[in-house]
């Protein structure tokens, strides 16, 4: 073993053992005869001197103290600095002249126990914040989505978050509003989709007297175990929560069938959120166009502008019979004034740099707030709270689905969709397409898409693609194949099976030379320029070059067109970022 290794023993420092032999004048290194050493592993040696003959060992009883040995190669000499503070050897048993240890002065203990302190500190602050996140995870409430979500919201896609109001009597001072034993129905609903680039947002309001449809619901019961809710046909939407035992989940499967958009997520708020959320924050701004005494919300308020919060700010949102033509659509554009004017709020400085208005948000919204399995945490619920605050109010749109009176009733008490402006409304959310003015870099990339229909198309006969299923419905790809060659002359076509991966649209990859065949087929399946993909072709079968088209989830069956909305209708709206009075 080298010099260093046999200094660290007992933790004693190398140079500390180079001591001075006054016979020679030379540092020699010495061990301490109570530091015995341990045997290395291996094979022993014996130790020899420089002539090559066994030596005594270091310590031996004929010298009666260690023997100091000579400097050799290999060894490690001692640092200068210690060199000049080594004395000579004393007799054994104590050392001569040697230096008394220096005392820490009272700056370093001052510093050391400033910085066990701060890390103290840390430790602690650290710890609350810790206990903290995992009290506001113990507020949160949630229930399974049963399937009926798409698995949670991401990052990098379009959101679209299903807000149910119910209208369930529970918490303190809710009874009094009559129908205390209710099961809560699907009050108010809100879609709520926001852009894949993060740059507009539309809020579409379902109404809770729309006739609609709703589909079995498997729902998973308190038990563990799975029960399938019998659907029922030409019901009120607010049914789909709360009646034979339907949760949230069963009105975003209700959603997704009248809408054509699946969810992400949902969020269910009974009477306390809304007080609870208005008073963290301070309250929020609405303005009536006229007075308003309402018996049945208990609301009275003086026409003009107010800070409404807590039980006022619940009277509020409820209110109808004293707006509008006193029905639920009325009600409906109260709700999404109040709902701009929270967004407002949340998005003011005085909210998000106030550490006190933000617990209390945290507290209020986590005790509030019924979430779906998928965002069951405080951090789950942060992200989605840093991608909606990416949202400029003014590209917030509040918007209804299109409804007309019931026909078949000739009291009118419920509505329907309007079926000539309703579709072109889900299908430019479904198409990610703005309701307000899209910005400036939006408009060019959407115009260079459409650049790409423009120009020469090739003969039908000319065309060549492989054609792959990336989503579809099994079977789609051979009856596009069949269509395409017996109804529209693409002989020169293949069904190349299945894609390696799904895809959410229909997509049409072309190499270079073959914009003018992209054209063609786009033409002719009716697909926009966003679904057209310049990169580089592939071989067919024959060996030939060609394009490949990948049917996704989107398509709808051969001859059916593809071309998404590119334009939002014409529909009532407004934006969160104005204070529009109540009429």
């Amino acid at each position: 073993m080298d010099a260093q290794g046999r200094g660290r023993a007992d933790n004693i420092d190398p140079a500390d053992q180079w001591v001075l032999n006054p016979n020679t004048g030379e540092y020699e290194l010495r061990l301490s005869p109570s530091s015995a050493q341990s045997p290395v592993p291996g094979p022993r040696r014996p130790a020899r001197g420089d002539g090559g003959a066994p030596r005594r060992r270091e310590g031996s009883a004929s010298s009666g103290a260690p023997e100091p040995r000579r400097v050799r190669p290999g060894d490690v000499p001692a640092p200068r600095s210690r060199r000049r503070e080594a004395e000579p050897e004393a007799p054994q048993g104590r050392r001569a002249n040697r230096r008394p240890v220096k005392k820490k002065s009272k700056v370093k203990k001052v510093l050391l126990w400033t910085g066990g302190s701060m890390a103290f500190v840390l430790v602690a602050v650290t710890a609350a914040g810790y206990l903290y996140i995992q009290h506001l995870n113990g507020n949160i409430t949630s229930v399974s989505d049963d399937g009926a979500s798409t698995g949670g919201f991401r990052k990098d896609e379009a959101i679209n978050i299903l807000l149910i109001g119910t209208d369930k009597r529970t918490g303190k001072g809710n009874a009094g509003y009559g129908d205390a034993g209710s099961v809560g129905h699907a009050d108010t609903n809100i879609l709520l989709h926001v852009s894949k680039d993060r740059s507009n947002a539309t809020a579409l309001s379902i109404p809770r007297d729309l006739i609609v449809d709703i589909p079995d619901c498997p729902t998973l019961q308190e038990d563990g175990s799975q029960k399938v809710i019998p659907g029922t046909q030409h019901v009120r939407f607010n049914t789909s929560l709360g009646q034979d035992g339907r949760t949230a989940s069963c009105t975003m499967r209700t959603v997704t069938e009248l809408t054509g958009i699946k969810p992400d997520n949902f969020m269910v708020a009974d009477f306390n959120a809304v007080k609870t959320l208005t008073e963290a924050v301070g309250g929020v701004e609405v303005c009536l166009a006229h007075d308003i005494d309402d018996e049945d919300s208990h609301l009275k308020l003086d026409k003009g502008t107010h800070n409404i919060s807590g039980e006022q700010a619940l009277a509020f949102v409820r209110t109808r019979h004293s707006v509008g033509l006193g029905g639920d659509l009325s009600r409906i554009t109260l709700q999404q004034q109040f709902l701009s004017a929270l967004m407002r709020k949340l998005k003011g400085n005085a909210t998000l740099t106030s550490p006190t208005k933000m617990l209390k948000l945290a507290e209020a919204g986590t005790k509030a707030l019924t979430v779906d399995a998928k965002l069951d945490s405080i951090g789950k619920l942060k992200d989605l709270g840093m991608e909606l605050g990416k949202l400029n109010p003014k590209h917030l749109t509040f918007t209804t689905v299109p409804v007309v009176d019931n026909p078949a009733e000739k009291v009118k008490a419920t509505v329907v969709l309007n079926g000539a402006k309703a579709p072109a409304v889900f299908d430019a959310i479904k198409n990610d397409v703005s309701f307000t003015e899209v910005k400036k870099k939006q408009k060019e990339a959407k115009d260079a898409q459409a650049a790409r229909l423009k120009g020469t198309k090739a003969p039908a006969s000319e065309v060549r693609v492989r054609i792959l299923n990336g989503g579809a419905k099994a079977g789609s790809a051979q009856s596009v194949l069949n269509w395409l060659q017996n109804d529209e002359g693409v002989t020169k076509s293949e069904n190349a099976g299945n894609a390696p991966a799904a895809l959410g649209r229909t997509t049409l990859e072309y190499g270079p030379d073959q914009a003018a065949q992209a054209r063609r087929l786009a033409a002719v399946m009716g697909l926009s320029g966003a679904a057209l993909k310049p990169g580089k072709s592939v071989t067919n079968s024959q060996g030939l070059p060609a394009m490949t088209l990948t049917l996704g989830k989107d398509f709808k069956g051969a001859g059916v067109s593809l071309t998404p909305a590119t334009k939002a209708p014409a529909v009532d709206k407004s934006t969160a970022d104005k204070v529009q009075c109540a009429s």
